[in-house]
């Protein structure tokens, strides 16, 4: 994960979160006041986010301790504590609220994924990503379905082709989509192509996508549809896949499966901040 990205990313999310100041926790204490704050897990999962506890709260403040006990990947169960923050009060509640957002979200997302990858493990069949993430989050949120053990489609529009059926219609058909694609990208930039009938795929395959995706497809039309295609070229499912069916699709023989639910309904995984060893301040 690019460490200058993130900065930049939280710098932007706490200037949208504090504004001109934290005026609770700036009215409450003065800057002597120290205190310890803790990430504790309230349920089973994954963790992800440990860059952003390190760099959200040493952006607060330099001289903030931040101890991050656990790393991205390990599995978590409830009371486990997770980080501990120590520092002035005002810096460790002013920044506690978008990190814990964050770490929150990207645990939710690695906890899905590696349920996913567990589903198909033992298949050869890989699980990844979409493009359906959250507006300001791709980075974290891709990288949160990388901690989980699955895999990252493409990162924008920007690093791979994917001929969809609105382009196909609007450049007349598979076979002149992939041919003006191809004529205007270098040689490093794969195409994927979007499928949905036998006539299609074989065009495709005529065509020279460099891979197929079998869309909103059953696992049983999967299964006849994959015999069209050489073992050269990459194939897909996806449309309608998520982890409740998921395990239907175990032996339709893609090397891929994309799921578009590890980023755009995932649950955000359970982790609580608290203070637990401060001064007592009064008038």
């Amino acid at each position: 994960m690019n460490k200058l990205k993130l900065r930049q990313m939280l710098e932007a999310f706490f200037i949208e979160d504090i504004g001109e100041a934290d005026i609770t926790s700036e009215s409450l204490f003065e800057q002597h006041n120290l205190g310890k704050l803790q990430f504790l897990a309230k349920e089973n999962g994954v963790f992800c986010g440990k860059s952003v506890i390190e760099i959200g709260f040493s952006m607060m403040d330099t001289n903030l301790k931040v101890n991050v006990l656990v790393n991205d990947g390990e599995e978590i169960e409830p009371g486990q504590l997770l980080a501990v923050m120590e520092g002035k009060m005002s810096d460790l509640l002013t920044c506690e609220r978008v990190v814990l957002n964050l770490v929150q979200r990207m645990s939710g997302i690695a906890t899905a994924a590696k349920r996913a990858s567990s589903i198909l493990e033992g298949t050869g069949t890989r699980v990844c990503d979409t493009r359906k993430t959250t507006p300001g989050l791709r980075m974290l949120e891709k990288f949160a379905v990388r901690t989980g053990g699955a895999f990252n489609h493409r990162t924008g529009l920007y690093d791979a082709v994917m001929i969809k059926d609105n382009h196909i219609d609007f450049a007349g058909g598979i076979t002149n989509a992939v041919n003006l694609v191809k004529s205007k990208i270098g040689h490093t930039v794969k195409v994927e192509v979007e499928t949905e009938t036998q006539e299609q795929v074989l065009e495709a395959v005529e065509a020279g996508a460099d891979i197929i995706m079998f869309d909103n497809r059953s696992p049983e039309e999967i299964k006849e549809l994959i015999k069209l295609v050489p073992p050269h070229i990459i194939t897909e499912a996806s449309g309608g896949i998520n982890l409740t069916n998921l395990a239907s699709y175990r032996d339709c023989g893609v090397d891929y499966i994309s799921l578009g639910s590890l980023t755009h309904s995932v649950k955000s995984l359970d982790i609580s901040a608290k203070v637990y060893n401060h001064e007592t301040i009064t008038l």
